[in-house]
C-alpha cells in the first residue's frame, strides 16, 4: 500500500479559486495530472479524501464530486472506507456529461473541435414552434459534428430566428460552444438553457456522420437558450451516439 504522506505529495501545489469556475472541476483537473502522467501508476491508491481536502483547503463534499467526476471518465475506482483506486491512465470512451449550468457544458466539450458542415437560410416546422415564426417562414440553421478523442461524439444542428441568423456568417462560430460564439459576435448574453433530452434512432444523415448503422439508437439532446428578456436566441439539438453518451446530474431530496 503507498505511504500516504508520500502519495499526497504527488499532488500539484496551486490554489483553487472561486473566480476560475466550480472547486471540484479545478480539482478534478488536479487530480488528472498525476494520472496521466504515471505518478500515480494504474492499481495504486490516491491520498485519503480528508488528506486531499485538507491540502487544498476544501470540503470534503467538494472532494467528493471531484473523485465522482474521474469514476465517470474511468480513471478511478472508488470503494468504500478506502481510498479509491486509480484504475486507467486516460478516460475511457464513455462520455459522460454532468450538467447543472453552462460552466459544466464549457467543461464537458473542453477537448473537443466543431467541424462545421453548412450555414444556410432553410425552411423548418421548427422555427414556427420554437421562435414563433409563420408556418413555412425560413430561418438561419447551423450543421455540424463535434469530434473528441478521435471520434465523431455528436450531430449538431442549431436553429435561429432571422433577427439572430442574419447577423451571423458561417466564420462567427468559432468556438466549440456555439452559445459563445453568439455572445460574443451578438454582445447578447443568454442566461438560461432549457435542457431536454430524448431517444431517437439515427436517419442516414446522422448516422453517417456519426459513422454508425442507420437505424442505430441515438440520445439527443435539445437545448433552448433564452437572453435574460426570456427571448428565444437559439435551439440547438446534439445527436449523440447511445452507446458514447450518458448524462448525469445530483438530485437532492428536498421532500420533507
Amino acid at each position: 500500500m503507498d505511504d500516504p504522506i508520500s502519495s499526497i505529495e504527488l499532488l500539484p501545489r496551486r490554489s483553487l479559486l472561486r473566480a476560475n469556475g466550480p472547486l471540484y472541476r479545478q480539482l478534478a483537473d488536479m487530480l488528472r495530472e498525476p494520472i496521466a502522467s504515471g505518478a500515480f501508476a494504474v492499481g495504486a491508491e490516491l491520498p485519503k479524501e480528508a488528506d486531499i481536502a485538507n491540502r487544498f483547503s476544501v470540503s470534503l463534499i467538494t472532494v467528493r464530486q471531484a473523485l465522482r467526476d474521474l469514476e465517470a471518465d474511468g480513471l478511478i475506482r472508488k470503494r468504500s472506507a478506502k481510498p479509491a483506486v486509480v484504475a486507467a491512465k486516460s478516460p475511457s470512451v464513455n462520455l459522460s456529461w454532468k450538467f447543472k449550468n453552462f460552466a459544466d457544458m464549457a467543461a464537458y466539450t473542453k477537448d473537443a473541435q466543431l467541424k462545421i458542415k453548412s450555414y444556410r437560410r432553410e425552411t423548418s416546422p421548427i422555427f414556427h414552434k420554437m421562435f414563433g415564426l409563420p408556418v413555412g417562414e425560413a430561418g438561419f440553421c447551423l450543421r455540424a459534428v463535434l469530434e473528441a478523442g478521435g471520434q465523431h461524439t455528436a450531430y449538431i444542428t442549431s436553429y435561429f430566428p432571422p433577427s439572430v441568423g442574419e447577423r451571423l456568417s458561417r466564420k462567427d462560430f468559432d468556438d466549440v460552444l456555439i452559445f459563445r460564439s453568439i455572445q460574443r459576435h451578438l454582445g447578447v448574453r443568454l442566461d438560461v438553457a432549457h435542457v431536454t433530452i430524448k431517444a431517437e434512432t439515427a436517419d442516414a444523415a446522422v448516422a453517417a456522420d456519426l459513422a454508425r448503422p442507420e437505424g442505430s439508437a441515438v440520445l439527443a439532446v435539445e437545448m433552448l437558450y433564452q437572453s435574460g428578456e426570456q427571448q428565444n436566441i437559439e435551439f440547438t439539438i446534439a445527436r449523440h451516439p447511445a452507446d458514447l453518451f450518458s448524462i448525469t446530474y445530483d438530485a437532492p431530496n428536498d421532500l420533507a
